[in-house]
C-alpha cells in the first residue's frame, strides 16, 4: 500500500516466529518442549527523514555483536541507517540468548553451542529482515497517536529487600517462598503500565505497551514460553485484532516475587492481571493528530566495572578445570572489553528515544534498575514510556548506592558497570528526552 499523500507519516508492522528448535540452548537448559511460541515483532515508521525501525524480541538478551548484526540487517531491509534501528528483548528466561562474538570465542575453546545457537539466530535475523521489507511496502498512513497509563495490580515488587542497616537482607526474585520476604512491602517499583497506540484516523494500526517487571513465573527446565507477558499480549491482540508489541521496562531490580510462589497456576494469574491493566489503558487512551515524529540517538560511554580484567578473564576462559558457566561468562565479558577504551575503561553505547508529538519512548541498554525509569518519567511533564534490555552486554545497571548495599545484581557475575554509571546514564537519559 502506498502512503496516503494527505498523511505525513506511515507505519508498517511485522511479526515473525523466533521459537528455537528442540535441543537448542535456552537459558539454563536445552529446549525440551514448546509451551507457546516466541516472536520478533515491531514497527517501521516512514516519513520522518530516514525510516525508523523498532524490533522487540521474545529472547533473554542480545550481546552487542548480535544486536548490531540484527540492527544492520533490519537497517538494510528498511533502507535506513543502523542508528535508526532499535532491537530490544523482552527478557523471558525459557528463551534463547545470543552473543555472536562470544560464541565464536567459545567455539575456539571447545565450548561452542553451550549458550548460543548462531545458526538458528541467523535464520531468525533473515526472517525478520524479510518481514521488515514487507512492512515498508505495506505501510499504512498514520494520522494519530494515543497514550495511556494504567496501574497494575499485584505483580511487581522490588527484588532487593533492605534490612535496618540499609543493606540487602532478602533477595525476592521472580518467585519467592520466604515468608518474611513475601510479607515485606513492594518497595521501589513503577506500578504503571504505559501504552502508545498508532492510528489511521479512527482505525488502530498497532499498540505498544511497557511494564517494568522481570517477565518470568517459573523457568529453567527448557520449556520454551513467552511467559505471562506473552499470554497477556496475545489475549489483547486477539481481542483488538491489531498487532500488539510489549516491552519490558527498566526492571533490573523488579520481579514478581512478592506475588509469585513459582507454582504453575501463578503464570495465568499474572497474565490476567497484566491483561486487565492493558484493557484499562486501552479504554483510557487519549488521541491526538500525529504532527511530529523524531528520533534521537545520544552516543555515550558507560564506565565499566573495576573487576573486569582482561588477563584474569582470559585465564578463566582457557582453564579446563573452571566451571563451564564461569568460562562462558568470561567470554562474554572479554567481548565487551574488546569494544571498550582500555585507558578510560569505558564502553560505547547509544541511548535512544523515539518522539511522537510530545510522547517519548526511551530505549535503554542492559538491565537498568527501575530508578532510571522513574527518573525519566519524572523529568518531563509529557508522557514517557521506557524499555530496557537493549545491549545486554552491560548486564545489570544499578544505582550508585546499590553497589554499597550488596545483593546479586551488583556482583561480579551480574554487573559489568561501575557505581559511577548512575551519573553518566542519567545525563544521557536527560539529553535523549530533551
Amino acid at each position: 500500500m502506498s502512503p496516503d499523500p494527505t498523511a505525513s507519516y506511515a507505519v508498517g508492522t511485522f511479526c515473525v516466529d523466533a521459537t528455537p528448535p528442540i535441543g537448542s540452548p535456552v537459558a539454563y537448559a536445552p529446549a525440551r518442549s514448546i509451551t507457546d511460541p516466541l516472536s520478533a515483532r515491531g514497527i517501521v515508521i516512514l516519513g520522518a527523514d530516514a525510516p525508523i525501525v523498532l524490533c522487540v524480541l521474545d529472547w533473554l538478551g542480545l550481546g552487542r555483536s548480535a544486536r548490531d548484526t540484527w540492527r544492520a540487517a533490519l537497517a538494510e531491509a528498511a533502507a535506513t541507517t543502523i542508528d535508526r534501528v532499535a532491537v530490544q528483548t523482552v527478557h523471558q528466561h525459557d528463551a534463547p540468548r545470543w552473543d555472536r562474538d562470544a560464541e565464536e570465542l567459545l567455539g575456539a575453546h571447545g565450548l561452542g553451542g553451550q549458550w548460543f545457537d548462531t545458526d538458528f539466530a541467523t535464520t531468525v535475523v533473515q526472517r525478520c529482515a524479510e518481514a521488515v521489507r514487507a512492512a515498508v511496502d505495506e505501510a499504512q498512513p498514520c494520522t494519530h497517536v494515543g497514550f495511556a497509563t494504567a496501574r497494575v495490580d499485584r505483580i511487581a515488587s522490588n527484588r532487593r529487600v533492605l534490612g535496618p542497616d540499609g543493606r540487602v537482607l532478602h533477595q525476592r526474585m521472580s518467585s519467592c517462598t520466604d515468608p518474611e520476604a513475601v510479607a515485606a512491602p513492594e518497595g521501589e517499583i513503577d506500578p504503571e503500565l504505559t501504552m502508545i497506540s498508532l492510528w489511521h484516523d479512527d482505525r488502530p494500526i498497532a499498540v505498544l505497551t511497557s511494564y517494568a517487571c522481570h517477565p518470568q513465573s517459573h523457568y529453567g527446565q527448557g520449556d520454551v514460553t513467552a511467559e505471562w507477558v506473552g499470554i497477556a499480549r496475545q489475549q489483547r491482540e486477539d481481542e483488538l485484532g491489531i498487532p500488539h508489541i510489549h516491552l519490558t521496562g527498566a526492571a533490573g531490580d523488579v520481579a514478581a516475587g512478592k506475588y509469585n510462589d513459582g507454582t504453575p497456576p501463578r503464570r495465568a494469574e499474572l497474565a490476567g492481571r497484566l491483561a486487565d491493566a492493558m484493557t484499562r489503558a486501552w479504554h483510557g487512551t487519549t488521541r491526538d493528530p500525529l504532527t511530529e515524529v523524531g528520533w534521537r540517538s545520544v552516543p555515550t560511554t558507560l564506565p565499566l566495572a573495576r573487576w573486569l580484567d582482561r588477563d584474569v578473564l582470559r585465564e578463566n576462559l582457557v582453564n579446563p578445570d573452571a566451571h563451564r558457566t564461569a568460562r562462558i561468562r568470561a567470554a562474554t565479558k572479554l567481548c565487551l572489553l574488546a569494544s571498550s577504551d582500555p585507558q578510560a575503561h569505558t564502553a560505547p553505547v547509544d541511548i535512544t528515544a523515539l518522539g511522537l508529538n510530545a510522547v517519548r519512548l526511551l530505549l535503554l541498554p542492559g538491565e537498568p534498575f527501575v530508578a532510571y525509569q522513574l527518573h525519566a518519567r519524572a523529568s518531563r511533564t509529557e508522557p514517557v514510556m521506557v524499555a530496557g534490555y537493549g545491549d545486554y552486554s552491560f548486564g545489570y545497571i544499578g544505582t550508585r548506592i546499590a553497589y554499597q548495599q550488596g545483593g546479586y545484581e551488583t556482583t561480579e557475575p551480574a554487573s559489568n558497570v561501575s557505581p559511577e554509571v548512575e551519573d553518566v546514564l542519567i545525563a544521557a537519559i536527560d539529553r535523549a528526552l530533551r
